[in-house]
């Protein structure tokens, strides 16, 4: 009887510390929070096919969240007068209710006290979630960003203070951060349009490390305009979002520039000339890595691994006239000590010759070469419209060829369908004569 006695008490003890636990959800609600129910009969530990929980008289309002199996029906609440809440009911009865294939999400105002009750196909190791606010705890981005540098960041959803650690969450909410410019005239992103970055994720791919450990990984490529931006986190949810944002950052031009030196002696080489700006890096750091694609369209794969001071080079075999395109990746630190990598605009250059000539400082980016003189730009101009009508003369022959070609394979087609025709109408006529 005393054990009787003392179950029952502890039963009440439990269920008095759930009633309070609730009670404090409602005030949590009002400092961005979200409260966890374990699944048990007493404590909510229950079998998933009697899922209950019990909802305090002070609680106005309150969004549950239910996972269950992969495509199953919507779940049933089951109030504490016994009528029963359907998704199909949700509306009249003043419900939002968003159902997935995977779980419930479901807002009460002034839901009834008591005990109630979630049937469907609700995962075993589900919990109930009471959600009010989701807050993301993320560090500030670092004081030094480059163009074209990838950023690794990663943050926690938080229940107040304590960390959501329910994997199925990932499924519910998405994790964006878009750069707003903070239209400063001192900056050159002045009236940028705003920049959408991609997702946080928690799923192990990319740059995210292990998956489902309540770790949400963004990885994001700051390719755009330099200048002064506004980080935006949004977090989205079925029936609710919220916008949270840190201080300003300030994007500085890549620190790498290129620069080439051509060469019109087919037995040398051109120069590329890596410049490293030490305002925010450190010079020494640096290494690169990269390829060359030639007029041809082969590519050639380089990098340079050592070199002191502000400046590296790298020699480009002198192959034939045309666009060389230079792509490279640059890897280092900050001043601060802070370890990045980049990816710098890629650089092209153009080497044409005419006559034997080879005219310099035909640099596509890059303007402060010597411009040729009037007589070469005549030279030049006559050489490439007398190169334009050669083409199109070519381009011609090759049609009126093409076309002669077409004709022909048409008229031996005829003449092949003609005498097939006639075969087969000799060799009819015969077997007739035959019979």
């Amino acid at each position: 009887m005393a054990k009787i006695i003392a179950i029952k008490r502890n039963v009440q003890a439990v269920v008095a510390a759930l009633s309070t636990l609730l009670l404090s959800t409602n005030l949590l609600a009002q400092q961005a929070s979200i409260e966890f129910y374990e699944n048990d009969n007493v404590t909510n530990q229950v079998p998933y096919f009697d899922n209950r929980f019990r909802i305090d008289a002070q609680v106005d309002e309150l969004t549950l969240l239910f996972y269950r199996k992969s495509g199953t029906p919507p779940i049933i609440l089951v109030q504490p007068d016994g009528t029963k809440l359907k998704v199909n009911q949700a509306t009249e009865k003043g419900i939002e209710w968003f159902d997935d294939r995977t779980f419930d999400m479901i807002k009460l105002k002034k839901p009834m006290p008591g005990p109630w009750q979630a049937i469907g196909d609700i995962l075993p190791n589900s919990r109930i979630m009471i959600v009010s606010d989701v807050t993301l705890a993320i560090d500030p981005l670092p004081e030094v960003l480059l163009q074209g540098e990838t950023i690794k960041m990663v943050g926690t959803l938080l229940n107040g203070e304590k960390a959501i650690d329910n994997p199925s969450f990932r499924d519910v909410i998405t994790l964006d951060v878009d750069f707003f410019s903070t239209n400063n005239s001192a900056f050159d992103n002045f009236g940028s349009e705003p920049v959408k970055l991609a997702s946080f994720r928690d799923d192990g791919y990319e740059l995210d490390e292990y998956s489902g450990d309540g770790l949400y990984t963004g990885e994001f490529e700051l390719d755009f305009s330099p200048g002064e931006w506004l980080p935006i986190y949004r977090i989205k949810m079925p029936m609710a979002s919220r916008d949270l944002q840190q201080q300003p950052v300030i994007i500085r031009t890549t620190p790498i520039s290129l620069s080439a030196e051509l060469t019109d002696d087919v037995n040398k080489s051109h120069n590329i000339i890596f410049t490293i700006d030490p305002t925010f890096v450190d010079p020494d750091s640096i290494i690169l890595q990269g390829k060359v694609t030639y007029p041809d369209r082969q590519v050639e794969p380089f990098s340079i691994m050592e070199g002191k001071g502000e400046t590296r080079s790298y020699a480009i075999p002198y192959t034939e006239g045309g666009i060389h395109r230079v792509k490279v990746s640059a890897f280092g630190k900050t001043i601060e000590g802070r370890e990045f990598r980049l990816v710098v605009p890629e650089y092209s250059f153009n080497v044409e010759r005419l006559d034997g000539m080879l005219l310099e400082g035909s640099e596509l980016n890059n303007a402060d070469q010597d411009l040729p003189t009037e007589q070469q730009q005549a030279e030049l101009a006559a050489a490439k419209a007398q190169a334009l009508e050669d083409e199109r003369m070519r381009l011609a022959e090759e049609a009126q060829a093409q076309q002669q070609q077409t004709y022909l394979m048409i008229a031996l087609g005829n003449v092949a369908v003609i005498i097939f025709a006639a075969i087969i109408f000799f060799v009819g006529k015969r077997r007739k004569k035959k019979k």
